[in-house]
């Protein structure tokens, strides 16, 4: 039996800095896509806490 706690840890798909000499060109290929999307993903995150910041900075300007 396998409690929640003891389930194996699933590796990352991409770790900054790691060896890429063992992977494909797919496999660099789908990395890169990852990678991209979570650009992207940053990004909107940035942006939204931007906006939120902006309005309460307007809010309570003296």
């Amino acid at each position: 039996m396998v409690w929640d706690d003891e389930r194996a840890v699933k590796p990352p798909v991409h770790q900054i800095g790691q060896d890429l000499s063992s992977l494909s060109v797919a496999e660099l290929t789908e990395r890169i896509a990852l990678l991209e999307g979570e650009i992207v993903r940053l990004r909107d995150a940035l942006a939204a806490k931007t906006d939120v910041r902006s309005a309460a900075d307007a809010l309570f300007r003296r």
